[in-house]
């Protein structure tokens, strides 16, 4: 039985993308390398890892058994370099990190290029999902570190408290919302929904969630523009062109220049705890685990978990 860790890599990007062209792009080889080492692991195992459908290359039953050992196997050798590194300078690896839109654009960009600049050696891979994605892909152990606000009660993940933050209605200066008495505490979300939007992209988590609320509603919002970041939704916002629903933290400078008011929502779900999952089992490369410290760690992130407990999850 003659096979490499190349090998096993591979087939894990193929597992991942279900295709074998995006999963050899994903390990840096050419699609007919993949297809000769692939077929030379299914030799080796004596058994098909994958079928050809219409959705892309399934895995088998013996694929999808083989897959947990893969990512087992990967880990534990991402781990001996870890250890391994911490007797050599700096540390060095490759850290995969899922984040919600709120704690992506709020808090984590700042701690991560701080980070990357203390530590030359280690790459990231950012990406931004809904935080229901982010808890299973964190179990799967498709990711080494997840951010996001909900609920983490799932087996195979451990969770810390990361971040308090709260969703407000950004709203042009003047705006009549601004003026309604007894606005301290809060407005109904639906009482915004008859006012004109802009929202982030169609597929980000932030717009998705904001349907999701309005639909509770029995409404649809009226969105105007879609724009590909939050620093461009608060710009429209401040033009007059509509209200936005944003965390609290990625408004913050807009609101200090006045560029921008702020409606706080009386919902359970404004306010948002936002938690950091890493594997249960705990065991983590040294560079991820310094890395998911270093995140709970930024006093920035650390002085908004002053705040007591939510009751109710977002």
């Amino acid at each position: 039985m003659r096979y490499e860790l190349t090998d096993l890599r591979l087939f894990q990007a193929i597992a991942q993308a279900q295709s074998l062209s995006n999963g050899a792009a994903a390990v840096h080889i050419t699609a007919s390398a993949a297809s000769y080492r692939l077929k030379n692991l299914e030799h080796a195992l004596g058994t098909p890892l994958f079928v050809r459908s219409a959705r892309g290359m399934e895995l088998t039953p013996a694929g999808e058994t083989l897959l947990v050992h893969v990512r087992e196997l990967l880990l534990g050798v991402e781990r001996m370099h870890g250890e391994v590194g911490r007797f050599s300078s700096g540390l060095r690896g490759h850290i995969k990190l899922l984040a919600n839109s709120s704690s992506l654009n709020g808090f984590i960009i700042p701690s991560v290029s701080r980070f990357l600049s203390a530590h030359p050696e280690v790459n990231i891979d950012l990406e931004e999902r809904a935080s229901e994605a982010i808890l299973a892909a964190v179990a799967a152990q498709e990711a080494d570190i997840g951010i996001l606000a909900a609920a983490v009660d799932t087996p195979g993940v451990r969770a810390s408290r990361y971040a308090v933050d709260e969703l407000i209605l950004a709203v042009p200066p003047g705006h009549p919302l601004l003026r309604l008495p007894g606005l301290a505490a809060g407005i109904r979300f639906g009482a915004a929904l008859g006012f004109d939007f802009v929202c982030m992209s169609r597929a980000s988590s932030n717009y998705l969630f904001l349907r999701e609320m309005a639909q509770r509603e029995g409404r649809s919002p009226n969105v105007r523009l879609h724009a590909h970041g939050f620093e461009a939704v608060l710009a429209l916002v401040e033009a007059g062109v509509g209200l936005a629903l944003v965390p609290r933290s990625v408004a913050a400078e807009a609101l200090a220049q006045v560029r921008v008011g702020a409606v706080p929502l009386a919902e359970p779900w404004a306010r948002r705890e936002l938690s950091l999952m890493v594997r249960a089992d705990g065991r983590l490369p040294a560079f991820t685990a310094a890395f998911a410290q270093f995140l709970l760690d930024d006093p920035r992130v650390a002085a908004t978990r002053d705040a007591p407990a939510a009751s109710t999850p977002a």
